[in-house]
């Protein structure tokens, strides 16, 4: 089962993010293409996530020497930019005051150690893959996790159960 938790807007309940967080197994973060201001906040987001988690925290100008050395010692984040458009609608009505390029999110999805898509849930476009290739991971992670202990123990297969994701937009 996976459980899906969008707190954008909901300002309200921040003190309540960090239990999010920490029941959390995987995360969608999502800002909007037309907002600088929102891909800013990822940081906020993501540094938060590591704190709860106890990783390790990430400075918004020194995130590739953070994460040095850093394998696997996160949950699965998706890094999501909102409200793309085809390249046919571009032409049509033109970039729609796009603030933040392609280019951008995928450097900072890269210099996080997490994915990157853009996506648009007008269209449906990428918003099934945001999800999918999260819960790949976990499931990934989680075959990795167990193999360990149970090619020790000459055991085969393992039980999994999924746990909340939130989907945390600004």
């Amino acid at each position: 089962m996976i459980e899906i938790l969008d707190t954008a807007g909901q300002e309200e309940y921040t003190a309540l993010r960090n239990q999010w967080i920490r029941d959390a197994e995987g995360f969608v973060i999502v800002y909007s293409i037309h907002s600088r201001t929102s891909f800013i906040r990822c940081h906020r987001f993501i540094n938060q996530i590591r704190r709860v988690k106890e990783m390790h925290p990430l400075s918004y100008s020194g995130l590739s020497t953070a994460l040095q050395g850093i394998e696997n010692d996160c949950s699965p984040i998706m890094l999501v930019g909102h409200d793309y458009i085809e390249d046919e609608e571009v032409e049509s009505r033109g970039t729609w005051g796009r603030q933040v390029s392609w280019e951008e999110g995928n450097a900072l999805a890269r210099e996080l150690g997490c994915e990157y898509v853009e996506a648009c849930a007008k269209t449906c476009v990428n918003v099934e893959k945001a999800f999918y290739d999260v819960v790949r991971e976990l499931r990934k992670q989680r075959a990795a996790a167990s193999n360990k202990p149970q090619a020790m123990l000459g055991i085969s297969g393992a039980s999994t159960r999924s746990r909340a994701m939130p989907a945390i937009s600004e």
